[in-house]
């Protein structure tokens, strides 16, 4: 893309000339337009800039597209030296929402060189009004920094190694996986290449050999300068490190089941060897493990898992015979080292005994069995399932065969009859020597026994709800009849369970469960109304024996009353209620449960609905917050006309109520007004010296310093915030914004010094290790967290507030504590912690709260805060991968 040459001078004159003569319009109805660049990414002047920079653009209003071309933008780079000039070339593109055009270079920018920009007058808006002057600004990229490893595995002189290990080394930035190949990462013994492959994940590479490596060997790994970061920028030099395997230690059986010279062994015995490490699959084959009777091979299947193998014999063993089981040399571990010696063992098979029946039921001899009965039968020992069927196990009457379904699991057998049985009859079931047991052997004898059907009794109701003769029945009652034996469920419909208003039927649904049928009214009762329920004969046991007569019973509903709220807790305009207070209401009478919801009783803070769940039981209904209440906070409570009676009668008016928590613990917050946007402001400088630091949700400023005077950003990033420096001319009234937010400082420090009630306790030295209560605490010099970690506990009250009055220099110290701990409730946001002099949080801390620090504020490696960073006069500087997030 060829460019112009705008220079300084001339561009000034042009400057001078739209501030003399203004924007001017050809088109009637358009006045006062005159686009403008608003602002630029980079901006003017910005330092240590990604060489994959894409270069944005954004005007006042929205342009005409047509004119947003490769000519309307010219880049042009003055390398380090300041001699010569280098075209930049790239594509254009324009987004109309945001009235931003970009520019994305073709090649990579070049490290530390000064380019400047210019948008030329050719660009118009959309009503033909062009750029009065061309506009230009500068910005330097940054120095170029070699990737590094950071760590490998193993370590660079590790002893020990295992034979099966892959090799990795971890980079201290994400690398082109294109150049992470078998040429870059090489492992070698001596110099021998050792064969293997190559992977890269995250940000790290991986070589796994080919084969296992040699013992007690020490091997060299390189990686080469080809390897490089996603930049094309490569390692500085080869990166070497050596490593020692360990000694070959050889596998060994450490049991096996059977164990040697065992006896009794069951025929379908699964015989298997636990090893003392985890062997090669395909080393545990028939080949090296065996079975033998003298010397017969048993034929069998082998399976490995875990670190045991197993012999699954093709048929039962023999009875009362010896065998002897093998594991040879040729099982090996995953390093290919073999056993040191064949481990043989031996053991014999029980002798075969003939299965008993232990147990059935129906015992022998029994009488008064109930007609639906499922006949079970019991052995001494496993059976062969295939042979518990309807041949081996039957029932009869007499000479007559009873049709049914056998099932087995266990040790048990079971015969379920397809029909019921017949009342006052004598069954004999039998087992016949067809039922074997796992090793094949038959019962002995065939076992038969009998059992007799009891009698048939009519079934009778014993009980009913309502009770016969009832009265003020609820509107929403479910009738229920419950019997004096189990009853033909098919029996209990509707039409042999009514209910009736006088003569006319009421629609409802029937259920029946164990002994007990109900009646549910598809709407609510009448109130006021007698009604009548009936039992038919219809209704059958399970025997299919009928009720004697029918049963008819009586009740009458009550009549309609309002429900009303007589109590609640806490009473209205109580105050001082606790923080995990379960707020209740208590009714005048029972209510329909499904009307009491969230949205029929609730609670709130002023228009704001607070969360919690509610329950029903009895007359009451509770509402529990999900989270513990605000100290020193007025609720409302309500319960809705929404809620209604079991009767579906509703409350005439909603009942409301009010109450106040008692108050918060500690002194009154520190009102931070308009600086509690920025999670960093200083006065003279913010840096970021290293790494991807973070400010997450809020701002960061500078004043009275200027935007030169914030360095690192990037690497450094602020997430859903913006960076805001004195010296801004966009947006209109920066200035003014950060000259605020500093008074505002100014103000907040000067009331969390001159806090005193409640009375400060007067502390020193190490705070690492305790654990402090809501209050201000005063230290007349410094203060230090190192030996342990500062908990603040709230003890239950999320407004709880801590003060930290300190004359001199604050310091937690990374490594075993110096972090501040939230308990109880606490929130960073409460805690504010007044700095006479510096603050230093140390490597790694994890911090919580507002530093105030009347000078400068030092965030040490990998230290992060929930809180604020808020200097008044000196830097705020972030030493390596910190993090800031909103309280």
């Amino acid at each position: 893309m060829k460019t112009k040459r705008f220079w300084i001078p001339a561009i000034a004159a042009l400057f001078m000339m739209a501030f003399v003569g203004g924007c001017k319009d050809d088109n009637v109805g358009v006045v006062g337009v005159c686009p403008l660049v608003l602002s630029t990414n980079p901006t003017n002047g910005a330092t240590n800039i990604p060489l994959e920079k894409i270069i944005t653009v954004t005007f006042n209003e929205p342009m005409n597209p047509a004119t947003i071309t490769p000519s309307a933008i010219s880049l042009q780079g003055v390398p380090s030296g300041g001699r010569g000039f280098v075209d930049v070339s790239g594509t254009v593109a324009y987004d109309g929402a945001t009235n931003t055009m970009s520019f994305t270079p073709t090649t990579r920018l070049v490290a530390k060189t000064t380019y400047t920009g210019t948008i030329a007058t050719s660009v118009k808006d959309k009503t033909g009004n062009a750029l009065q002057v061309a506009y230009a600004w500068s910005f330097n990229t940054g120095i170029t920094v070699s990737p590094t490893v950071s760590v490998t595995d193993p370590l660079n002189n590790a002893t020990g190694v295992v034979l099966n290990k892959v090799l990795t080394a971890t980079f201290s930035v994400p690398m082109d996986p294109l150049t992470i190949t078998t040429s870059t990462f090489t492992v070698k013994q001596g110099a021998t290449s050792v064969a293997g492959t190559v992977a890269y994940t995250g940000s790290t590479a991986l070589f796994k050999p080919t084969a296992a490596l040699t013992a007690n060997t020490i091997y060299t790994a390189t990686i080469t300068t080809g390897a490089k970061n996603n930049s094309n920028i490569s390692l500085a030099s080869d990166y070497v490190w050596k490593f020692t395997t360990g000694v070959v230690v050889a596998p060994s059986v450490t049991s096996t089941d059977p164990a040697n010279l065992a006896t009794g062994v069951p025929l379908n015995k699964v015989t298997s060897v636990i090893f003392s490490e985890a062997m090669d699959p395909t080393s545990i084959t028939a080949s090296t493990f065996t079975l033998k009777t003298g010397a017969t091979f048993i034929s069998g299947t082998i399976s490995y898992s875990g670190t045991t193998a197993m012999f699954t014999p093709a048929s039962n063993l023999l009875s009362g015979t010896l065998y002897t089981a093998t594991l040879n040399t040729g099982a090996k571990n995953l390093a290919g080292v073999a056993l040191a010696n064949d481990y043989v063992w031996s053991f014999t098979a029980g002798t075969i005994t003939a299965p008993l029946v232990t147990s059935t039921d129906p015992a022998n001899g029994a009488i008064n069995v109930p007609v639906n009965k499922v006949i079970n039968v019991n052995f001494n020992q496993a059976m062969d399932p295939s042979t518990i069927t309807g041949s081996t196990f039957t029932l009869k009457n007499g000479a007559t065969s009873i049709a049914g379904a056998v099932t087995y699991s266990g040790v048990m057998a079971s015969f379920t009859p397809t029909a019921s049985l017949v009342s006052g009859t004598t069954y004999t079931a039998t087992i016949t020597t067809g039922a074997k047991n796992v090793a094949g052997t038959a019962l002995a004898n065939n076992f038969a026994w009998t059992f007799t059907v009891g009698a048939a009794t009519a079934p009778t109701v014993t009980l009913t709800d309502p009770s016969n003769l009832g009265t003020n029945v609820a509107l929403n009652k479910i009738i229920s009849a419950t019997f004096s034996q189990a009853m033909d469920p098919l029996t209990i419909t509707s039409s042999t369970f009514t209910l009736k208003a006088g003569t006319s039927p009421v629609a409802g649904a029937i259920n029946y469960s164990g002994t007990t049928a109900t009646f549910t009214p598809t709407v609510f009762l009448v109130s006021g109304t007698t009604y009548t329920a009936t039992i038919t004969v219809g209704a059958r046991n399970v025997a299919g024996t009928s009720l004697a007569n029918d049963f008819v019973w009586t009740f009458a509903t009550g009549s309609i009353t309002a429900p009303t709220v007589i109590s609640t807790d806490p009473a209205d305009l109580v105050t001082g209620v606790s923080l995990d207070k379960v707020i209740s209401a208590s009714f005048s009478q029972a209510m329909d449960p499904l009307t009491i919801t969230s949205s029929t009783f609730n609670l709130k803070i002023g228009a704001s609905t607070v969360l919690g769940t509610v329950n029903y039981a009895g007359t009451t209904a509770t509402f529990t917050p999900t989270s513990n209440l605000l100290s020193g906070t007025i609720y409302t409570a309500t319960i809705t006309t929404g809620a209604k009676n079991a009767a579906g009668v509703a409350l005439v008016n909603n009942y409301v109520w009010s109450f106040s928590t008692k108050a918060s613990l500690g002194p009154q917050g520190v009102d931070l007004k308009s600086v509690a946007r920025f999670g960093i402001i200083a006065g003279v400088g913010v840096s970021n010296n290293a790494g991807f630091s973070e400010i997450r949700n809020m701002d960061v400023g500078i004043s009275p310093g200027v935007r030169s005077s914030i360095t690192g950003f990037p690497p450094a990033i602020i997430v859903n915030g913006a960076i805001f420096a004195s010296d801004d001319i966009a947006p209109p009234g920066v200035p003014a914004m950060l000259t605020q937010a500093k008074q505002d400082l100014v103000d907040a420090y000067l009331f969390a010094e001159g806090a005193t009630s409640p009375a400060p306790a007067t502390v020193s030295g190490d705070q690492g290790g305790k654990t402090l209560a809501p209050g201000i605490y005063k230290s007349t010099s410094t203060l230090l967290i190192q030996s342990g970690d500062l908990t603040l506990d709230a003890q239950g009250d999320a407004n709880a507030v801590w003060i930290f009055q300190i004359a001199s220099a604050f310091t937690t110290v990374g490594g075993a504590g110096g972090n501040v701990i939230l308990s109880g409730g606490a929130q960073a946001k409460n805690v504010y912690w007044q700095t006479g002099s510096s603050a230093t949080i140390g490597d790694n801390t994890a911090f919580k709260g507002n530093i105030l620090a009347l000078t400068s504020i030092t965030m040490n490696s990998g230290a992060k805060a929930v809180g604020r960073m808020l200097a008044r006069n000196g830097s705020v500087v972030m030493t390596n991968a910190n993090i800031i997030d909103k309280p």
